[in-house]
């Protein structure tokens, strides 16, 4: 390498939301760059999982994008003035002033057509807090609030649940706090020695060796089930619930907080101060409660009663606990329930609001707390300002100088079930629906036969740029500036090693150039990332005391209200940021999920992420060390049932739904109940998604991945392409 260890540059890790960081160090050729650890790193102290040491591998891999492209047929559409929908025709090399002249002219017809609302248009994850700052300005300043985001498809329920009974939709505390303080930690719904390995290690491990208990509620045993190695104690409690059941299970813990409270109201299983002074709706869960039957909800839910009591004994009992929560309670149609009856679980004990406690989400994409933070959703400005009220409304219209729509548009999902209806063009950032929204072969026949117009802007032909009409290629996470948000609200600064490919263009200034050409006027003159995001200050309350010379090298948490203020590492330590002050308890009934199994379909499907790889895989699967781990999709399955099928460890199986069918190889095991089966969608050709349901949570939006009805068929052939790769 021709640059010293000293020359390399401090960025932040393009993976999961734990936000570590790592140094980049740029070598002989121009695309060559190499990982260095980062010893002083505010996050990770220079720890990094098996992702981030192999970050770097994808930057100049050999399917980057690096040229326009234009689709001859959609072109011939175009030219011909009839936009019927995206074909399938050759792409073809063009300039930027062709491909953009391009988007803008089929931006504006659509408008033309259809109105604003014609237009979808889908913010990042992947992509920094600046970049999907201005995709959520342009599709305003375009006349419509249907702007969307990944978040919709993992976090989008417990965003929503937070937000409504506490007042701010995300982590309720920093990690560093929760290691110091925390003496229980119940964990539901997520995995974080598998998806958040750093947060494991460097917090939740540390924890447990000081001292702490954990209670993990998960339907599959895993890396963070053996983690802690506490097996042989009652620290460490897990409850294999099956899968849909947690608000039967959080009800039969409340119940017994609730019970034991009235037989021994002096021996602290429910705060009344807090609850008393800080809350309000504890009669309404009582009432709930009233006639539940806690043996009939520990028995459905496939856990001994026993077992869920000592958990809440231990939770109840706890000087100090906290809530981890995840995509395993998100993502069902009643995912709100679900992390409501977590808050209410923190609000009747009276662990909100100081160190070591709250309710925390553990965020899988390195800035899918930032792109919410930020407004790219259809019904929030930056900072999580309602579209609706007319008073927030008013003051970010006086800063970007043009009316915003008052109506909250549709969600994502929602845009795509609108193709060809009401959504005729879209607008992608960075973002591959096609693999990651449920139903996935739908997803893909509508975006295929019923859209007018697609343009995606990425760093990898991905199979929803495959079906696009402009395809502009990006930079990646290492080649350009900008700030991310991690999963407990740190803002961080990332920073460029240098562009790779001369005729790529960093998002920012893609999304600058259409804005400009779109409309008169300066409200996309901006130079770099830095001046953006002194304008996000200005409309984001949250934000509005950050400076990039005051982020520095270590961040800050928001809310940072003014310039000096340090930004809070807890919520809520005098009062809630609801109207009244006060935390909202609601009681919440059981809602089994949309599709149970029956005699077709006799199983329970269920999904969840790898270590080894990043929720699709466009970047993952592209990087030779991740590949080498897992190279391919499979299922997991319980030894009754492999004994029923006559299956035997490694055969390769038909796991089918009512939406499709996916050729994978079998894993038994006894991690997973009997009864249900268990897989992932990291790999484009045997993707979890051509499976999963995609109806919706009526109020998040989110879709029911966790919980599908399934079969299983045997004596198949492997599929040649199984270990393909998708995007993230």
């Amino acid at each position: 390498m021709s640059s010293e260890p000293g020359d390399a540059t401090k960025t932040i890790c393009p993976y999961c939301g734990v936000g570590c960081g790592i140094r980049v160090l740029e070598g002989d050729d121009p695309g060559e760059m190499r990982f260095m650890p980062w010893g002083d790193a505010p996050v990770n102290e220079g720890s990094v999982c098996i992702k981030g040491g192999a970050a770097t591998q994808v930057v100049d891999h050999e399917d980057r994008l690096t040229e326009p492209l234009i689709k001859e047929d959609s072109e011939e559409r175009s030219s011909s003035g009839s936009r019927t929908q995206s074909g399938d025709g050759e792409f073809r090399e063009a300039t930027w002033d062709e491909a953009l002249t391009r988007v803008v002219d089929e931006m504006e017809g659509i408008r033309e057509d259809h109105g604003p609302d014609g237009m979808g248009f889908f913010g990042s994850s992947k992509t920094f807090n600046e970049e999907n700052y201005l995709i959520q300005k342009l599709a305003r300043r375009y006349g419509t609030n249907q702007v969307d985001n990944c978040t919709r498809m993992c976090h989008a329920s417990t965003v929503w649940a937070l937000r409504t009974s506490l007042g701010m939709g995300a982590m309720t505390n920093s990690m560093a706090d929760l290691e110091d303080s925390a003496d229980v930690l119940w964990i539901q719904g997520a995995n974080p020695g598998e998806q958040h390995p750093i947060a494991n290690s460097q917090y939740f491990r540390q924890a447990v060796l000081e001292g702490a208990t954990v209670i993990q509620v998960d339907p599959h045993a895993n890396k963070t089930t053996r983690s802690f190695e506490t097996d042989d104690t009652d620290r460490h409690i897990h409850l294999q619930l099956k899968p849909g059941t947690d608000i039967p299970l959080l009800n039969v813990v409340l119940k017994t907080i609730l019970e034991r409270h009235e037989a021994e109201p002096d021996a602290g299983w429910i705060d009344e101060a807090f609850v008393e002074a800080r809350t309000e709706g504890i009669d309404h869960l009582r009432e709930t409660l009233a006639d539940f039957d806690r043996e009939a909800a520990a028995e459905e839910c496939g856990v001994p009663l026993a077992d869920i009591e000592l958990a809440a004994e231990k939770y109840a009992m706890a000087n100090d606990a906290a809530v981890f929560t995840g995509m395993g309670m998100s993502q069902h149609t009643c995912g709100v329930d679900n992390v409501q009856n977590e808050i209410n679980l923190a609000l009747v004990t009276g662990n909100l609001g100081r160190p070591g406690t709250g309710v925390n989400p553990l965020r899988g994409q390195n800035n899918v707390q930032g792109t919410c933070d930020v407004g790219a959703m259809p019904n929030v400005l930056p900072g999580y300002q309602l579209v609706d009220d007319d008073e927030a409304r008013e003051s970010v219209e006086d800063v970007w100088g043009f009316e915003i729509p008052s109506e909250p548009g549709l969600t994502n999902v929602e845009i795509s079930h609108a193709i060809g209806d009401t959504v005729h063009g879209l607008y992608v950032m960075g973002e591959n629906p096609i693999m990651s929204e449920p139903d996935g072969n739908r997803t893909e026949e509508r975006f295929r036969e019923e859209l007018d117009f697609m343009v995606v802007q990425d760093i990898f032909m991905t199979e929803t740029a495959k079906l696009a009409d402009v395809v502009l290629p990006a930079t990646t996470w290492a080649e350009r500036d900008g700030t991310v948000t991690n999963t407990d609200r740190r803002v961080q600064r990332m920073r460029g090693v240098h562009k790779v490919h001369e005729n790529t263009r960093h998002d920012l200034d893609i999304l600058c150039e259409v804005g400009t050409r779109l409309f008169d006027g300066d409200e996309f003159a901006f130079d770099g990332p830095e001046d953006v995001f002194e304008e996000l200050r200005e409309v984001c309350p949250i934000m509005h005391g950050m400076t990039y010379d005051a982020l520095g090298e270590t961040g800050i948490h928001w809310p940072c209200y003014e310039e000096g203020d340090e930004g809070d590492s807890y919520l809520y330590e005098d009062s809630f940021e609801t109207e009244n002050g006060l935390g909202r308890i609601e009681g919440v009934v059981h809602q089994e999920p949309k599709e149970v199994p029956d005699e077709e379909y006799p199983l329970v499907l269920t999904t969840a992420r790898l270590e080894e790889h990043y929720n699709t895989g466009t970047m993952s699967r592209r990087s030779p060390t991740l590949s080498k781990q897992h190279p391919e999709n499979f299922v997991d399955v319980h030894p009754n049932d492999a004994e029923r099928y006559g299956i035997e460890d490694g055969d390769h199986v038909n796991l089918k739904s009512r939406r499709g069918e996916i050729t994978v190889r079998a894993d038994v095991t006894e991690d997973i109940k009997e009864g249900v089966v268990w897989t992932t969608p990291h790999f484009a050709a045997a993707s979890a998604n051509h499976l999963t349901n995609d109806v919706l949570d009526e109020r998040s939006k989110i879709p029911e991945y966790k919980a599908a009805s399934a079969e299983i068929e045997v004596d198949i052939e492997p599929a040649g392409d199984a270990a393909a790769s998708a995007d993230d």
